[in-house]
């Protein structure tokens, strides 16, 4: 006869709630399902599903009482793991954003600014347009799938228990900030460099005709070059997506240690 007991209900309690936090925790953190877009229902119920598919595949829960400081420690790890693999999610995507910004103010569109729908912030429209591009490109090749498999993988080479990652994950988390700059500058660089030459022929004719309105002639010329920069420099976006992208995954690969 089966005979239920408390240790019974904590266990099968525990089986599905440590691990429906690590998931809702990067739903609420990674990009295109975190944003303002997708309501906190439907990232709920879509944590809900996919918690109760890949329960049975997990490894064995630990077995404490959930009204307990051990158990509130547990939860705390599986935030900060779900948090932590979202939040590098989000550096790959504002690399494109910056990218945007920083072209945006040399081509003086900088007060060419709109709303950001996904993340509530006002953005340049050049930044909204490579956010936008990365975001198609990233669900056309089924990156949203990938992240949801390398969460589950996460439950095995990171067990549920009260350690969860280490002090120099953190620590390579805040060095992302560098990889973000460094990234952002990379795709930008074609253009400000061919936009650094245009301003520098324009001094040089602010010289020899003095009498030349250099603001009202440069700022159109300008504007259409860069333009035109961007439009040329669109066949090496796919190429840096694809690399930012791997190099976004390899380090989410090494913060859960799944191979």
């Amino acid at each position: 006869m089966w005979v239920l007991t408390d240790s019974n209900i904590m266990e099968f309690v525990g089986r599905y709630i440590w691990p429906l936090f690590r998931i809702s925790a990067l739903f609420m953190a990674m990009p295109i399902i975190g944003s303002r877009v997708v309501t906190a229902r439907v990232r709920v119920l879509l944590a809900l599903t996919i918690t109760l598919i890949v329960v049975p595949m997990l490894p064995p829960m630990p077995v404490v009482p959930m009204l307990s400081l051990q158990s509130l420690m547990i939860v705390l790890q599986q935030v900060v793991i779900g948090l932590a693999v979202g939040f590098f999610l989000q550096v790959v995507f504002q690399v494109f954003v910056l990218a945007g910004q920083l072209i945006a103010m040399k081509m003086g569109l900088g007060f060419a600014s709109m709303n950001d729908p996904a993340n509530g912030v006002t953005v340049t429209v050049l930044s909204q347009y490579y956010l936008i591009l990365a975001t198609l490109m990233f669900l056309s090749m089924n990156g949203h799938l990938v992240v949801i498999e390398l969460i589950v993988s996460s439950f095995h080479t990171l067990p549920i228990s009260e350690t969860g990652l280490a002090v120099t994950d953190f620590w390579n988390i805040a060095q992302a900030g560098s990889w973000l700059f460094s990234r952002a500058l990379l795709i930008a660089l074609p253009v400000l460099t061919s936009l650094l030459v245009v301003n520098l022929a324009f001094g040089v004719m602010s010289r020899a005709a003095p009498q030349m309105n250099v603001f009202a002639v440069g700022f159109p010329i300008t504007l259409v070059f860069g333009l035109f920069l961007m439009w040329a420099s669109q066949s090496s976006f796919l190429p840096n997506f694809s690399t930012f992208v791997e190099e976004g995954f390899s380090f989410v690969h090494q913060l859960v240690r799944v191979p």
